[in-house]
């Protein structure tokens, strides 16, 4: 039973960070380019940057920059279950064959 509660709890860990890690990433390069553009003579290139995204994330969002990255972030907070899924299989097969 513990087994089962040490993988759910490391389960639900690894879903919540993979979440959350692209959507601090695209906020925090979205919001280092809007300070970036205080900056005499960066303003353009970081207008069309931070436009380039918001285009890129409405590509996957149908439209809208904040369902692409959910729609993101839950492709990213999947594919961490499925390591983590993978990882922790690996782990009982080691430890059986030892």
């Amino acid at each position: 039973m513990t087994f089962l509660l040490n993988f759910l709890r490391s389960l639900l860990v690894t879903v919540v960070f993979s979440f959350v890690a692209p959507i601090f990433l695209v906020g925090g390069i979205l919001l280092l380019l809007s300070v970036l553009g205080y900056m005499p003579g960066l303003q353009t290139v970081t207008e069309t940057s931070a436009t380039g995204i918001l285009h890129f994330l409405a590509i996957f969002g149908s439209g809208t920059p904040l369902r692409g990255m959910l729609i993101i972030g839950l492709t990213w907070s999947f594919v961490g279950a499925l390591f983590d899924t993978y990882a922790y299989y690996r782990c009982q097969i080691l430890r059986i064959d030892s």
